[in-house]
This record gives C-alpha cells, sequence and structure tokens, in this order.
C-alpha cells in the first residue's frame, strides 16, 4: 500500500475561488519579507481568514517545513492555546514537558510558516506564544488574523478593509464587472443559482447590494446565494427595508459592524421557523459537529431529529453552515461570526439554558460510554474524540464556571485513553484542577496518577494514588482499589522504592484474585512486567507479559495488548531472545501506530533497533537508534527506564562494528528520518540502503536524488536527463514520500549516507 507523501502543512484546499486582494497579498508578501510576524486585522466577516490562507499558500514554497493553519475560532480556554498549535503541527502532548517547551524545540530548527486564525479571543496568549515562538526560531513566520492587533514586538499591521465598492454613477458593463464586490456577487451567485451572469438589466442591483452591505464579503456571500430564489432587485429592496427600518434613513450613521449584523439579520430572517430555530441551536458546539449531535442537542418535540439532516442542507445550501471532511467522516461548522449572531439569538429565545444542559448530557453521556468500550473499540473511540475535543473542552469548561464538578471529573475521568495517547499535560491540567476542588472519586485520583507514571513523574503520581487508595477503600470500590495499587506499586518502582512497590503490588493481586474485573488484573500483571523490567527480574517481567498479552488480545484491548507486547519484547531481547523480541515489538509497534500512540512508537523503533544490533545488522540498528532520538526529541519523553541498558548496549555494539566514522552519518540520518518513515524503516516495510545502494528508489529517482546531492536546481537537473523541469519535480515527489523526509537537504544527506557505505 502507498504511504502518504510526508506532510509539508495543512492548508485547506480552497472550494470557492478567490476574488481580488491582489494589493492585501501583494503587501503581505512584502511585509513577510522584512517582518517575521505580519497580522491581518479587520472586523469579522472582511475575509481575513481566507486571505491569510492565500497568503500563506502563495508563500509556501518558499518554506521547507510548509505553511500550517491554527484554527483558534473554536478554543475558549488561554490555557489551550500551545495544545491547539501542536495539533495542528501534528504533534503530540504525551510528556511531562510542557506543550510551550516541545513546541520551541520543535520549531528551533524548522524554517516554516504558521498562521494563526482568529486570534482575538485569546489575544494575550496568543501573543505570548508567538513571542515565544519567535524568540526561539529563527527561521519561523507568522501570519495572525485578528480584529484587533497582538502588541508583540516586531508586529507589522496589515489593516484588511472591505472589498472595494462599484462606482455609484453609471459605467459600462465590463469597467462594473471588473469591480471585486461585484465579481464576488457575481461568482458566488453562479455557484448558487447556476447560470447568474451580469447583465445591462440587472447591473444597478447588484451595484447598490454591494455598496449598501459596505463591501464586506461574508455579507455579500449571503446575499448572491439568495439568488437561488430571489432577482437582484429583490435582495436591493429587501435589504433597503431593512437598512431603513435600522437607521430611520440616516444611512451614513452606520457602523461596518451594524452593516454585517443587520446583513445577518436579514438573512435570518428569510428562513424558515425550523431553519432559524437549528442554526441558534447550533451555536452551543464550540467546533465540528456531526449529524448524531445535532440529533441529540438541537432537536425536541418542536424541532424533530427526522428533519436535521433536511434542515442542515438547506442552512448549507444558503452559506450559513460549512461542511468539512474529518478523516472520511462528514462534519459541519459555523463560521465564527455566525457562531456569535446564532448565540445572541440562543439567548433571546429563552433556551440557551435547555440547549446547553442537553450538550453537556450528550458529551458526558458520549464520554462515559467511551470509557466503558474504549478498550474493545480504541481505533474508532480516539477518531471521534480527535474530532469532537474541541466541544469536549468547551462542555468541561462550562461545568466547571458553573460549579457542576461532578459532572466534569467525571467526563475527565472518562478521557484517560484520550489523556494517555494523545494529551497527557492537558489531562493533567484538567485533572488537577478537578481535584483541587470537591471530587471524591478514586477513578480521578487513578486517572492522575496514571499521567503522572507516563510523564516520569513518580512523586505526583503517588500524592494521587495515595489519595486514591484512601477513597477507594471508604466507598468499597474494590476494582478501582486494585489498579490503583497495582499503578501505586509502578511509582514505587520509579522512586526506587522497592519495599512499597511489593507490598502495593501483593495487595493488589489479592484482590484482583477476588474479583472478574478484567481491567484489575491486567493492571496487576503490568505492574509485574513493569517493576521486573526495572530491577532485572526478567523472568517474572516475561511471564506477566505473556499473560497480559493473551488476556488482552482475548478481550481486544488494544492499548493493554501493544504495552503488554512491548513488556515481553523487553524481557525477551534482554534476555537474548532476539527473534521473539523482534516478534513481538514489530507487533506491538503496528499496534502504536494503528492507535497513533507517538511515545509507543518510539520506544518500540528504539527496541527494534536494538534487535538489529543484536541480530548483526549495524546499519538498520544505527539509523533506527538515530530515528528513535528524533522521535524521543519531538515528543519530549524520557528513555524508558527498563529500556535503556538494552539501548546502551546497542549503541556499542553498531558503533564497534560500523566504526565511529561511519557510525555517525548513518545515526544522523535516522535523525533525519519522519516518523512515519521510521516506523516503516523498523518494519521492514522500506529497506535502509546497504553499500550504495538507495533501496527503495527506482533509478530514474535515484538519479534525480544523486543531481539533488550535487546541488543542481530542477532546471538544471532536467536539462542534464533530458526531461522536463515538471517531471523532475514528480521524481523529486516520490524520492521525498519514498525515504519519509521533507527536504532536498534531507535527501543529499540520505545520499552521502549511501554513498559511504
Amino acid at each position: 500500500m502507498a504511504e502518504p507523501a510526508p506532510r509539508r502543512g495543512n492548508l485547506p484546499a480552497e472550494t470557492t475561488s478567490f476574488v481580488g486582494r491582489r494589493h492585501e497579498l501583494a503587501e503581505a508578501r512584502r511585509k513577510l519579507t522584512a517582518a517575521r510576524l505580519v497580522s491581518l486585522v479587520g472586523p469579522g466577516g472582511v475575509g481575513k481568514t481566507r486571505l491569510a490562507i492565500r497568503a500563506a499558500a502563495d508563500l509556501a514554497p518558499g518554506f521547507a517545513a510548509g505553511a500550517w493553519l491554527v484554527e483558534l475560532a473554536d478554543v475558549r480556554d488561554p490555557e489551550l492555546v500551545d495544545t491547539t498549535v501542536m495539533a495542528a503541527l501534528d504533534l503530540r502532548d504525551q510528556a511531562a514537558a510542557e506543550p510551550a517547551a516541545l513546541l520551541r524545540s520543535y520549531l528551533r530548527d524548522k524554517d516554516l510558516l504558521l498562521v494563526l486564525d482568529n486570534c482575538e479571543r485569546l489575544l494575550d496568549a496568543t501573543a505570548r506564544l508567538i513571542d515565544d515562538v519567535l524568540r526561539a526560531a529563527p527561521g519561523v513566520r507568522v501570519i495572525a488574523t485578528s480584529r484587533e492587533p497582538l502588541s508583540v514586538a516586531g508586529e507589522h499591521v496589515l489593516p484588511v478593509p472591505p472589498l472595494d465598492l462599484p462606482a455609484p454613477e453609471a459605467q459600462s458593463l465590463a469597467e462594473t464587472g471588473q469591480n471585486d464586490a461585484v465579481r464576488l456577487f457575481v461568482e458566488r451567485a453562479a455557484a448558487a443559482s447556476g447560470g447568474f451572469r451580469l447583465t445591462d438589466a440587472n447591473r444597478t442591483a447588484v451595484v447598490d447590494v454591494c455598496r449598501r452591505l459596505d463591501g464586506l464579503p461574508l455579507a455579500i456571500e449571503l446575499a448572491a446565494v439568495r439568488t437561488r430564489v430571489m432577482s437582484p432587485d429583490q435582495i436591493r429592496d429587501r435589504l433597503s427595508d431593512r437598512f431603513h427600518l435600522l437607521t430611520g434613513g440616516n444611512r451614513a450613521a452606520l457602523p461596518r459592524h451594524q452593516t454585517l449584523r443587520t446583513a445577518l439579520e436579514w438573512s435570518h430572517d428569510l428562513l424558515t421557523p425550523a431553519e432559524r430555530t437549528l442554526l441558534m441551536r447550533l451555536c452551543v458546539f464550540a467546533g465540528r459537529f456531526v449529524l448524531d449531535d445535532v440529533e441529540a442537542v438541537c432537536c425536541s418535540d418542536d424541532l424533530p431529529a427526522a428533519r436535521a439532516l433536511d434542515l442542515l442542507s438547506s442552512l448549507l445550501d444558503k452559506s450559513l453552515l460549512h461542511k468539512e471532511d474529518a478523516a472520511g467522516v462528514v462534519c459541519y461548522r459555523l463560521h465564527e461570526t455566525m457562531r456569535e449572531f446564532a448565540r445572541l439569538k440562543l439567548g433571546e429565545s429563552g433556551d440557551a439554558e435547555v440547549v446547553e444542559s442537553r450538550c453537556a448530557d450528550h458529551y458526558l453521556f458520549r464520554c462515559l460510554r467511551f470509557a466503558v468500550t474504549g478498550r474493545r473499540r480504541l481505533v474508532e473511540s480516539l477518531a471521534w474524540l480527535d474530532l469532537e475535543i474541541d466541544n469536549i473542552r468547551d462542555v468541561l469548561r462550562t461545568c466547571i464556571r458553573r460549579g457542576d464538578h461532578p459532572r466534569a471529573a467525571a467526563m475527565a475521568t472518562a478521557l484517560i485513553w484520550f489523556w494517555i495517547t494523545r494529551a497527557t499535560a492537558e489531562g493533567v491540567r484538567w485533572l488537577d484542577e478537578l481535584l483541587a476542588g470537591p471530587v471524591a472519586d478514586a477513578w480521578t485520583y487513578f486517572a492522575r496518577g496514571f499521567l503522572g507514571v507516563l510523564q516520569n513523574d513518580p512523586a505526583a503520581a503517588a500524592r494521587a494514588l495515595d489519595r486514591g487508595v484512601t477513597v477507594a477503600r471508604t466507598a468499597g470500590q474494590a476494582d478501582a482499589l486494585s489498579q490503583t495499587l497495582a499503578m501505586a506499586s509502578i511509582a514505587a518502582t520509579m522512586s526506587g522504592d522497592r519495599t512499597s512497590a511489593r507490598r502495593f503490588l501483593d495487595e493488589a493481586r489479592a484482590i484482583a484474585g477476588g474479583l472478574d474485573d478484567l481491567g484489575a488484573t491486567l493492571m496487576t500483571h503490568q505492574a509485574q512486567a513493569l517493576n521486573g523490567l526495572v530491577n532485572g527480574d526478567l523472568d517474572a517481567a516475561a511471564s506477566a507479559a505473556s499473560e497480559g498479552v493473551r488476556l488482552s488480545r482475548e478481550a481486544g484491548d488494544l492499548y493493554s495488548l501493544g504495552m503488554m507486547l512491548m513488556n515481553q519484547g523487553y524481557a525477551a531481547l534482554r534476555s537474548g531472545g532476539f527473534a521473539d523480541a523482534g516478534e513481538c515489538l514489530a507487533e506491538g509497534l503496528r499496534i502504536a501506530r494503528q492507535i497513533d500512540d507517538r511515545v509507543a512508537q518510539c520506544y518500540l523503533v528504539g527496541a527494534l533497533g536494538c534487535c538489529a544490533a543484536a541480530g548483526r545488522k549495524p546499519r538498520l540498528a544505527a539509523e533506527l537508534l538515530g530515528a528513535m532520538e528524533n522521535m524521543r526529541a519531538e515528543i519530549g519523553a524520557d528513555v524508558h527506564p527498563g529500556m535503556a541498558p538494552a539501548l546502551a548496549e546497542a549503541s556499542r555494539s553498531a558503533t564497534a562494528a560500523l566504526g565511529p566514522a561511519a557510525f555517525d552519518p548513518v545515526y544522523e540520518t535516522g535523525r533525519r528520518l519522519s516518523r512515519d518513515a521510521a516506523v516503516r524503516l523498523a518494519l521492514g516495510e522500506i529497506t535502509a540502503p546497504e553499500s550504495g545502494d538507495t533501496g527503495v528508489l527506482s533509478q530514474r529517482e535515484t538519479d534525480v536524488a544523486r543531481l539533488v546531492t550535487d546541488g543542481l536546481s530542477n532546471k538544471e537537473i532536467g536539462a542534464r536527463l533530458f526531461i522536463s523541469e515538471r517531471t523532475v519535480e514528480s521524481h523529486i515527489r516520490n524520492v521525498l514520500t519514498k525515504l519519509g523526509l521533507t527536504t532536498r537537504t534531507q535527501v543529499a544527506t540520505w545520499m552521502m549516507t549511501a554513498r559511504n557505505r
């Protein structure tokens, strides 16, 4: 199966034409040559986001690491700005380091364009992050969009005005059609109605509509889509009536934000009652949402769920809602300006509390179901959480703000598998905040302790677990008590307290033996395996891991199976059973890739490097050890204590076999591999080059890569090989894809390493 090309950005594809803004685009490009931060500033609905994305797309080829969009409109909590940027860059918060530190480390040597959209709600937090990044990463430049400047040192502000208005006096049809506001209206109307064009008959009405709407793109688009059922004259007349009612005829007194509000009101008034009801209720979703969410949260006796899809389709047709594709799932999103308008309408309706309560109930139910079924359906459950996490965060914050700590604690605790595999530091922040309040559930303390262990912070883990043991005993929660004691045993081992570790584990096993509870049983096996690896009791580690593999495989528990396979592989590796170790570790790595657990992928790539060293494949070992170091730095993880001896021995063995002069460049080649390429190399899905062989590359791709290494441009390569420049570009894309690299410099390094082998 073909692997995806390395990502050099995440800019969305434009679904509609981009109209005008030649001056602003040129100015943005000019400013970014002199400044590292350009803020596009203007009112809502003026088109800042589209302008930023188009400017970034134009500039992206000049950045080796591409252009990346960070959407902040869905973020309400300043503490989550760093986390949101990490997620946009496809990084993971799975380590003890704070997201800000991980961002600095990751971006330090990157040549990259960052686009931060809708900063106005989080000005202070966004300004701090941008200042932090610009100081730490000299190759990073930033485009920000906001309704006001960020006031960061070195910021260059580019005001984004409305589109130029067409002249009110008579012009030729061709001259009128060249105006950007008119072009936008005509293009959106043509897309909506299928056959609209500017004519002498409708020219005056179109000009009047664009002028009445002050050239605001969002307002013009909302009006243009109405040409499906109304003529431009009818649209103009209805808008005129609306403005006349608002201003009493003094049109000049109307500020632009009121123009947009009036246009939204006009578009809203043209909706059916059911469409209005749904639109205002959709504002409770902070981020993306799917049809099931709408049916559960927005539908009731006055709005049957059976009508939800048709009503959503109608709102889409009227450009009041956007549709997106998230990993093959159809989802929806409100434009931030539309969400603000809908929120006002919901407040005026008196239904806000009821709808918000239904929203909280819906996400609490889904999170609790995730906690129960997540072990057996982890892949699809994590995919749902990746899509819905902004809504869940908003519900969590709302519950805490309202003092509904039991509901918030239940949700945060239920998300344990998400915190473990996606957002460990964020989970710690939520749980610490909740545990400082009136929470008395043992599972919440267990979750906090689990995350502390993952962050290699045994002291914090022990504090939470000690309290959890007390609460579980008092409440008579035997299953929670057993798992908390087992986790406390791991934390004690990490702290070097073997006596307490044995005592905790003995009690945990005794309790689990009287329960028919898979979670409790697996946790005791996990504790025994990890403790055995750290203490050198490899027989105990292997026995516990083997039984854990059997039980988790039977139960379909992917996370536990992956962890047990890793433990079993480590034990076999350190006992000299390299073939068995390789099989366990490779299966564990395939699972880690499936659930996208970056920390596990890092450890397993390194462990398979140890297997390669033991199997007398020193070049592969060196490359995998280098890849592990790169992955470890990217996620901010520490070396697993049970793995450290094997890693040290593998490094010594590979260095001795190759010699330091040969080991170092191969190791550096591994460090330059992308995560996906490193995993594929570890699993044998691609082959490391040996003795000058370029492995997975075709002969023509090898020829192109060698000329890249010689410093030739695409044009020069084409002339040398008698192929077109476009064909050269295609071959280079294939080379980058197959090798899991992102830049020509990396290709050159990879090829030079191959030549020296």
